[in-house]
């Protein structure tokens, strides 16, 4: 379930309330009138004979309506009778306020899934147990414990916690800060944030979203709808960092990146953040001009500038004179210090060639108080700028009381200002987090560097060859051969049964070489001296071989020898090492590592997460939020091919898609200098199918490719549609006539916007579907001939099509095949119906709808469109 019925919770018009006999039902009560709720309140209450005024009825069969909605204060263990009788009845929402805390955990469990079970026949949604209820100020709903009445606004704030809660209530009436929903989910037996996301993205009265959450179940349901939401408008997360232990809170970090959500660190953050982010759209990056009268103030603002990893922005040389005039000789030009003497008029002249300057992204103005300037004079002359700002400004006037009127002035007309210098350089530095993390959603990557097809028949053989005799981990020479299955780069590799056969290998290779020992019994072969490198002929070899061997069967009598392992000693020559890793992000499912390698890489602790499937521009981003990758991007003297690195990544993430056996893979190190890659040791655990994780976002359905014949003459390649794939949709559009533009789009267009195209291309595949019909090449390079979009509602009942061919395939037929496959999808993934809308005029697309079934119905209100609708089940 998702959304179904979630109307009947947040919109319902008659309530039912089934009393346990304590206060909760009498605040409640209270709320719902207070609240000016219009619909019947009945409280159901054997023991009075009225509640608050409201009649009160003997038992649910006594309701002279049927509840759209039922609130239950009484025990939980009473629930799943009281929800059976009202699904009779014929409601379709209850809260359960009632709690299972101090219930045993077995307990606990079978009354959860006996709550579930009675209210599964009727589709009967429950939010609970242990909520205090929701607020639905805009629809006059008071449905919670809370005393203080909630100011009716344009952001929802959903939350885990019921103390957060009433927190948010108390700072939003202090502020005059309104709510459009403020919800509290319990226990989220039923309804969970990833249905109350789904259900507030299609709020129009909702502008944005707060959340308040401790930990997430269903990493992938989750996902799907945060991502779905966050394009629609703004999300900002608080969750606490060190709970819980697992999994690791950077794999919530790199879970709200990847879904366009911005993380807060504190209750006040997160509700001035949405103001703060009316500015978002100004800021491009992370350079920020510093303009004050204070040095010290300015100074602690970079210090906290280079903390977040901004930069002060690099002024223009006609900026840098500008203000000549205005600062101290040889002063630096950023931050601009205009002495603590400054009047408004230098202010207005500094703020004046900061705003037009090209390379500033945002300006903070900081003002102290001095007696020859009026600090509420300083804030006019920013708000006469507000008109048409090419770039974002942001206030810090410090003082409880000299800066208290301009800081109230600013905050009028929506300019985000800050008591200290600091908290305003955080909180520009949160827009480029929040910027960044959209990127992440609407970002057109490039088509790979190269093409690579894995030999995934290899990988898996070499997996259960080690699954089968027992093993959990494959061994080096194993290891080099996956990575080299899925065209990793590796030192050459050569095994040897024996001493002797190890000492011929050494002469093959015929320079300096590094000696491994294997045996699965033993973990760090290093420490009984099992690896041995610099080994400069083949003898040396021999006699370290028998050694080592003889060491093996010293320490550890009943270990299993596997034999040796060579590689040639590859010279650093500068190049850098590198980590890469898979670990368990436990219910985000497998996640990929990046960071700086070697020896010490544990203690220099130089990593970030990223969820796969990745691309070219989600393996950037990862690699950036690592200190080494600075040195790696902007070193002139030792150079590195980044491309290769972020391929790397995406072959890594191929495999965790791959091979469901995978549980963790250890590249250390992985060298990369200007010519590419080349991985010198990896490490790599494995287990059965059966305790594999499922990856937080479904990768790209490869089983859905297909070659097609459009005619004998060409094949085309049928497969889903990839981020990738913008440019070539983007001149399939291009190509069409403005006709077809017109039918198609049911207005003129010259061009598909990158706006467009990113929703037809960087698609969900858990809730969208899109397939194209391709020519040879690349995604991004290969011409598309044809897509058609499957997108689907989020109870998976309706979805809606829509199909554009390239004119010269219509009368290939190419229309009716895209259409058959995507019916077929549906019918696979248990869709009810798909439906459209086409015009009138557009006749083949009628007459392809008639042939496959489409029943057709005109539009009362618009004679011009026509319904098509095909009933699947």
């Amino acid at each position: 379930m998702t959304i179904r019925n979630l109307n009947y919770l947040f919109k319902p018009d008659t309530i039912a309330l089934i009393c346990g006999g304590g206060d909760s039902e009498t605040i409640i009560v209270r709320n719902l009138m207070n609240g000016g709720f219009s619909g019947p309140i009945m409280p159901v209450d054997p023991k009075r004979g009225a509640l608050a005024g409201a009649l009160a009825y003997r038992d649910i069969a006594s309701l002279p309506l049927a509840p759209s909605l039922a609130i239950i204060t009484r025990p939980l263990q009473e629930a799943p009778a009281l929800i059976q009788q009202l699904g009779e009845r014929g409601t379709r929402a209850a809260v359960l306020i009632s709690d299972a805390r101090g219930m045993p955990q077995a307990e606990r469990e079978t009354l959860f899934q006996a709550i579930l079970d009675a209210a599964k026949p009727y589709v009967l949604r429950v939010l609970g147990p242990g909520s205090q209820g929701f607020n639905v100020p805009l629809s006059q709903l008071n449905v919670s414990l809370s005393r203080q009445s909630l100011l009716p606004g344009q952001i929802a704030f959903v939350t885990e916690s019921g103390t957060i809660a009433q927190t948010a209530v108390d700072i939003g009436n202090h502020y005059g800060f309104g709510f459009s929903h403020l919800i509290h989910l319990g226990d989220r037996l039923d309804v969970d944030l990833a249905d109350i996301l789904d259900y507030l993205a299609g709020d129009y009265r909702t502008r944005a979203i707060l959340l308040y959450l401790e930990n997430i179940r269903d990493a992938r349901k989750f996902m799907s709808a945060a991502r779905h939401a966050a394009r629609l408008k703004p999300i900002i997360v608080l969750k606490p960092r060190r709970y819980p232990a697992e999994p690791n809170d950077a794999v919530y970090d790199a879970a709200f990146r990847r879904a366009g959500i911005l993380r807060v660190e504190d209750s006040d953050e997160l509700l001035q953040m949405v103001e703060v982010l009316k500015a978002a759209k100004l800021v491009n990056s992370d350079r920020l001009a510093i303009l004050g009268n204070s040095s010290s103030m300015s100074l602690l603002a970079t210090d906290t500038l280079y903390h977040f990893g901004g930069r002060l922005a690099q002024l223009s040389e006609a900026t840098q004179q500008g203000l000549e005039k205005l600062i101290e000789p040889n002063a630096t030009p950023n931050p601009v210090d205009l002495g603590d003497q400054a009047s408004v008029n230098a202010y207005q002249q500094a703020l004046d060639l900061l705003l037009t300057d090209p390379g500033v992204d945002g300006v903070l103005v900081i003002k102290t108080p001095n007696a020859l300037s009026d600090t509420t004079a300083v804030a006019d002359v920013m708000i006469q700028r507000l008109p048409d700002p090419r770039c974002s400004v942001i206030a810090s006037f410090p003082g409880p009381k000299t800066g208290e009127e301009a800081r109230k002035r600013l905050l009028e007309r929506q300019i985000p200002t800050y008591e200290t210098a600091s908290g305003a350089v955080r909180a520009f530095m949160r827009i480029v987090q929040y910027k960044r993390n959209q990127s992440l959603l609407m970002e057109t990557p490039p088509s790979l560097p190269e093409d690579f097809t894995a030999d995934v028949a290899t990988a898996r053989a070499l997996i259960t060859r080690a699954l089968n005799s027992g093993r959990r981990h494959l061994n080096e020479y194993e290891a080099t051969q996956l990575l080299s299955a899925y065209c990793i780069p590796v030192a050459e590799t050569l095994l040897a049964d024996s001493p002797a056969e190890a000492a011929k290998a050494a002469a093959r290779l015929n320079q300096p070489v590094a000696l491994k020992i294997m045996s699965p019994d033993i973990g760090a072969k290093s420490q009984i001296g099992g690896v041995v490198r610099y080994l400069t002929n083949p003898d040396v070899v021999e006699q370290v071989a028998t050694n080592m061997l003889t060491q093996l069967h010293t320490v550890a009598p009943a270990a299993k020898f596997d034999g040796f392992v060579l590689q040639p000693i590859i010279p650093r020559d500068g190049a850098y090492e590198i980590r890469l890793e898979i670990r368990s992000g436990e219910r985000f499912g497998p996640v990929v590592c990046f960071g700086q390698g070697g020896t010490e890489a544990e203690i220099i602790d130089d990593m970030a997460y990223g969820l796969p499937p990745l691309n070219m521009h989600l393996a950037r981003e990862i690699m950036a939020q690592t200190r080494i990758y600075q040195r790696l991007r902007y070193s002139l003297l030792r150079r590195a091919d980044l491309n290769a690195l972020a391929l790397t990544l995406i072959k890594v993430s191929q495999m965790v898609i791959d091979l469901n056996e995978l549980i963790e893979l250890d590249i250390n190190p992985l060298r990369v200098n200007a010519e590419g890659v080349v991985a010198l040791d990896a490490r790599v655990r494995i287990a059965p199918k059966a305790s594999a994780h499922l990856l937080a976002i479904r990768p790209y359905p490869k089983e859905l490719e297909e070659t097609i014949s459009p005619n004998s003459e060409r094949e085309l390649l049928l497969r889903p549609v990839l981020p990738e794939d913008e440019p070539s949709l983007q001149a399939l559009v291009s190509r069409a006539s403005p006709e077809d533009l017109r039918l198609r789009f049911f207005q003129p267009i010259r061009e598909l916007s990158h706006q467009m195209a990113a929703a037809l291309t960087q698609i969900d595949y858990h809730r969208e579907m899109a397939l194209v019909a391709v020519g040879p090449g690349l995604p991004g390079k290969a011409e598309i001939y044809g897509i058609v979009n499957l997108s689907a509602d989020p109870d998976n009942e309706r979805a809606e099509y829509s199909i554009i061919v390239d004119r010269m395939m219509m009368r290939l037929g190419l229309g009716n095949l895209l259409m058959r496959r995507i019916i077929d999808y549906a019918r696979t993934r248990g869709i009810g119906e798909i439906y459209g809308e086409v015009l009138q005029e557009n006749k083949p697309m009628l007459q392809l709808n008639r042939a496959l079934g489409f029943a057709i119905h005109s539009d009362p209100d618009d004679p011009s469109v026509k319904h098509v609708i095909l009933k699947l089940h």
